[in-house]
């Protein structure tokens, strides 16, 4: 059984790398004939260990190459057919899953206002930047190196500093880093595939100290088998901490990959835990 589960898991990696890479996605039935699987036994284990159909999956590719088409076309239209689409409207109507129309994407998110503050955590310096909406970037790292970051994932937004209502969203920010029992509850503006939506969303559920495996956060949104497909979404996640990926661990309780360093994960989970340890009564 081990041995047909890795050949299984290398027969859905070949079918997403193939997915991915081709120009018009291939059928299900194109396929299932490559992995020399029947359509419904394919369809099966392709689910099961990816969280989503493959006509999803090809569908949340080509949402994520339009994105990029759009940053760099000449025009709407010529990134929506390099994209794939058949029709423009088809593009617009998968655009929704993008948080901007095509136009918005097209010019980087020029009319998207995001505002920015820079603070110290007992954790290392953060920048939160937020849209209207709500908080769309919470990042570690160098001070020096936050902003660039920013610009990066939106090149051609409005950025703009930090006005009093984003300065009261940082001091929450600050406090839900350093103070495990903080409970901020604040506005996020989560933006993903359908399938890094639920996979965030699923996080935020989280208790402060609760701890869960892959496998059963996969479980959870409904994809059990899907824990690779899980591992991607944690790793896409561009919240820190408020989306909680810190609190996944492996199936054995051991500490994995993390965007923002093992060393942080361990701190932000051991302070968690004591925080909701009981205390002994004397």
């Amino acid at each position: 059984m081990p041995r047909d589960n890795n050949r299984h898991h290398l027969l859905i990696d070949r079918a997403c790398r193939r997915i991915e890479t081709a120009e018009t996605a291939p059928d299900l039935a194109t396929l299932a004939a490559e992995a020399g699987l029947s359509p419904w036994h394919f369809q099966r284990l392709f689910k099961a260990a990816v969280g989503i159909s493959p006509k999803r999956y090809a569908l949340a590719w080509r949402r994520q190459r339009l994105d990029r088409a759009l940053r760099a076309a000449s025009s709407v239209t010529d990134a929506i057919y390099g994209a794939g689409y058949a029709a423009a409207s088809a593009a617009y109507r998968d655009s929704q899953h993008l948080g901007m129309a095509p136009s918005r994407l097209a010019t980087g998110g020029v009319d998207e206002e995001i505002r920015h503050a820079t603070t110290t955590t007992s954790l290392g310096p953060i920048l939160v930047a937020a849209t209207a909406r709500g908080i769309c970037m919470v990042e570690f790292g160098a001070a020096r190196t936050l902003l660039a970051e920013l610009h990066r994932r939106f090149p051609r937004a409005r950025i703009e500093p930090a006005d009093a209502r984003m300065r009261e969203l940082v001091r929450h920010v600050a406090a839900a880093i350093d103070d495990s029992a903080a409970d901020p509850a604040l506005p996020l503006d989560i933006r993903g595939t359908a399938f890094q939506v639920r996979v965030w969303q699923a996080l935020t559920q989280l208790a402060s100290g609760e701890t869960i495996s892959y496998a059963e956060l996969a479980a959870r949104v409904g994809a059990p088998g899907s824990a690779r497909a899980v591992a991607r979404a944690c790793a896409s996640n561009g919240i820190a901490v408020l989306v909680p990926c810190h609190r996944v661990v492996a199936s054995d309780g051991a500490l994995t990959g993390y965007r923002w360093g093992i060393a942080r994960k361990r701190r932000l989970l051991r302070r968690e835990q004591a925080a909701v340890k009981p205390q002994t009564v004397r």
